[in-house]
Order: C-alpha cells, then sequence, then structure tokens
C-alpha cells in the first residue's frame, strides 16, 4: 500500500459505484481532508453519465476506466452498487486490488453473498470488511449507522472512525452484520410496501382518511401522513434498489429455512413501483414533479390513474 494504516486520511479512495451514496460519500470525505479519491461506475461511457462527469468534475474526483484500474490505485474501496451487482464487482475489482487494500462493502446483500465477495477480496490479497448500512443514507450522510463485519472488522474499525464514519464493529464473524440488515429490511422495506399498497387501495375505495385515523390511533407515535409522502418518494425514486435488497433479504429468510412470503412479496411490490417510475409514470427524473409533490395522495392518483387506463385498454 502507498501509505501506512496509521494515516488514514492520507489514502487512495475507491468509491465503487457512483451513485447517490458514492457521491454523498466523495463529498463528506473530501470535507474530511481526503485528498485522492477515485471513483467507477458501470454507467460511465453510456447516455446515463453526465451527473457522474459534473459532479466528479465539482468535487476533484478521479473517474476511472473499469473496476479493475480504480482497485489498482486505491488503499481502499467503498463498494456501494446494488445489490445483484455485489458480488460481480467484487470479482472485477479483486483482478487489479494491490495486496493488503482494503475494502468495505457497503453493499445490501445476503449473508452468503457477502461470504462469497470476501472470499474473492481475501483470495486476491486484499483486506475485505463486511459492512451493513443500518438505515438510509442522505439524512446521516458518512455519520450514517454502519454495523462492521469479519476478522478484520476490529482493526478496520478505528481507521474508519477517522475518515469520519460512525460504525461499531457486530462480529469477528462475516454474515451477522449483514443477517442484521437484512432481517431489519424485511421490517422497514416490506411496511413501505404494504403502506403503499394499504393507501392506494385506501383512496381508489375513498376511506384513505378513515384508514389513516385507524392507523393514528393503533399505532399514535407514528406521523402517518408525514410517513406515508416519504415512503412513496423513496419508493418511487429508488424502488429498484429497493427491490433488489428485498431479493437479498428473501434469500436470507430462505436460508434461514423460512419461506419468504413477505420478503417476495416486497420485492415484487418494490420493483412494481420501480416499473411505473421507469414509465413516466411520476413524471420524468431531476423535473421538478418527479415524486416531490409532498402529498402521498397525488402519487396515489397517478398510480390509479394508470391502473384505470391498463385496464380500459385491454378492454377490462
Amino acid at each position: 500500500m502507498a501509505n501506512t494504516d496509521h494515516d488514514a486520511l492520507a489514502w487512495r479512495v475507491g468509491l465503487v459505484g457512483y451513485g447517490e451514496v458514492g457521491r454523498i460519500l466523495a463529498e463528506d470525505l473530501r470535507a474530511r481532508g481526503v485528498g485522492r479519491i477515485g471513483a467507477y461506475d458501470i454507467k460511465l461511457g453510456t447516455a446515463a453519465e453526465a451527473p457522474l462527469l459534473e459532479h466528479a468534475g465539482a468535487h476533484g474526483v478521479h473517474l476511472a476506466g473499469s473496476h479493475a484500474a480504480l482497485a489498482a490505485q486505491s488503499d481502499l474501496l467503498i463498494c456501494a452498487v446494488t445489490a445483484s451487482q455485489a458480488v460481480p464487482a467484487a470479482r472485477s475489482c479483486a483482478e487489479g486490488l494491490p495486496r493488503s487494500a482494503w475494502f468495505l462493502d457497503f453493499n445490501s446483500a445476503s449473508p452468503l453473498a457477502k461470504r462469497s465477495a470476501a472470499g474473492l477480496i481475501e483470495s486476491a490479497g486484499g483486506r475485505y470488511v463486511e459492512g451493513a448500512v443500518m438505515t438510509s443514507v442522505p439524512p446521516y450522510r458518512i455519520r450514517v449507522p454502519l454495523l462492521l463485519g469479519g476478522p478484520h472488522a476490529a482493526a478496520f474499525a478505528p481507521l474508519l472512525a477517522g475518515l469520519g464514519f460512525a460504525a461499531q464493529v457486530a462480529s469477528g464473524q462475516l454474515g451477522v452484520a449483514s443477517a442484521t440488515k437484512m432481517c431489519r429490511s424485511v421490517m422497514i422495506k416490506g411496511l413501505e410496501a404494504m403502506l403503499i399498497e394499504s393507501l392506494t387501495a385506501a383512496r381508489a375505495y375513498g376511506v384513505e382518511d378513515a384508514v389513516l385515523a385507524s392507523l393514528k390511533e393503533t399505532f399514535p407515535g407514528i406521523e402517518w401522513e408525514k410517513q406515508a409522502a416519504y415512503f412513496f418518494q423513496r419508493v418511487i425514486q429508488h424502488g429498484r434498489r429497493r427491490a433488489e435488497e428485498m431479493r437479498e433479504a428473501a434469500r436470507t429468510v430462505q436460508d434461514a429455512g423460512l419461506t419468504p412470503w413477505s420478503a417476495g412479496g416486497t420485492a415484487e411490490r418494490q420493483a412494481w413501483m420501480a416499473g411505473l417510475a421507469e414509465a413516466g409514470v411520476f413524471g420524468r427524473r431531476g423535473e421538478a414533479q418527479f415524486a416531490r409533490s409532498g402529498d402521498w395522495r397525488v402519487e396515489a392518483d397517478r398510480i390509479l390513474e394508470r391502473m384505470r387506463a391498463s385496464r380500459s385498454h385491454s378492454g377490462g
């Protein structure tokens, strides 16, 4: 490695995935004093690369030409991609990974996927640390609660703290941190899917106010109007990523010996919402109206209008 483990701010940090999370980390690492930050994203070289190029230019982030090229110039790789790409990204990074480089797996993936990624990184001579992000990143940014796992986690935790992260060691055993994350996701992402389904159906019947009043009576600690608006917006914007995470959660439940009825259904609802967003039901991405109404009823009405149009088109 180019720098010692005692000087984390002098590390060359590589961001594998330069989406919402990657860009937040780039900004906060730069503010913390990290001087050399690189990134790679599979959107580079495609029609969707413009926001990545603009952000990298504004924050002094070097964009690499491949996973392996990024790995070759990094002392620390932070991998924040979609769940389905977690293992492929680790495999691609391993091809260029310097010996003893750190690899922090930030992905929402199952314990089995984490162990597979760890095997690839360790075989290449790197030091793999499992990471489990325990809530939404944007409100907390780099200080998002993070669980670490694996045999290198205890040594890595204080170094990560020096970079500004709020991490704690969950276990020296791989899979414990991600199991915690995945089992939590069954509840959190499931609640998103249930609330969207419940309130959209209630809106169709004109009983949404009665449903919300009943929810408030049963769970008075939750601001249901505010929660519904937030859930609709997050799923509309990130439904595809959430669906992939829930498929990993379903695998986690399956590996525990249970049939993942809830997790599987949540994955389908999240993917369904992502499909509507991609079809333009909620407006075009980047436009002010896209998932920005602040009123879940507006989004529910858009869904119902699309369903009515589909039935009419099919003759139903």
